[in-house]
């Protein structure tokens, strides 16, 4: 008995740890030798966010970069542009029932019903990651992550963080 209580919980614990809340996805280019880049630079051209949540990006991506065994140089192996975006999102949510709650003739039968939606809007932002090639110019990883609570400093705050370690997760590449 104690086996399958130990079981079930050991599953549980699994199940909960491996929830991440963000969506991470990521891409890259199979003729690329990832063993070959060494340094990196950070490009911010299009990062449009306000100075506080841009440092928490840069600061993030560049110990990720770190633990990952590539250091910050002025002649690159790699060229870090990271983006950054957001979307108004709409959530919709229904409760109860539309066919009775009680009365005769069972749920199709005479009685009262009831039935609530709630609509909630809010910003989600992503984050973008692309590593360039500085010899060839071109795209040689791509990661992306998003389900960033963007109205919320406090979350801000806490999910940068742990979006970049999700992204950054994904590199280098493990081919297939």
């Amino acid at each position: 008995m104690k086996k399958y209580i130990f079981i079930l919980l050991a599953t549980a614990a699994l199940g909960l740890t491996s929830c991440s809340p963000f969506q991470v996805r990521s891409d890259y280019a199979e003729s690329a030798n990832f063993t070959t880049y060494k340094t990196y630079k950070i490009r911010i051209d299009d990062l449009k966010l306000n100075d506080i949540d841009k440092d928490r990006v840069l600061n993030e991506l560049s110990r990720q970069l770190q633990t990952k065994g590539l250091q910050s140089g002025e002649n690159p192996d790699l060229i870090v542009n990271v983006k950054a975006n957001h979307k108004k999102v709409t959530d919709i949510t229904n409760s109860g029932s539309p066919y009775g709650m009680w009365g005769w003739g069972g749920p199709f039968g005479w009685g009262v019903g009831m039935s609530r939606t709630w609509t909630s809007n809010y910003n989600e932002g992503a984050i973008i990651v692309d590593l360039i090639d500085s010899k060839s110019n071109k795209l040689v990883w791509q990661g992306i992550g998003s389900g960033i609570s963007v109205d919320s400093p406090k979350s801000k705050q806490r999910q940068i963080p742990e979006i970049m370690a999700e992204i950054m997760k994904n590199y280098p590449p493990q081919r297939k």
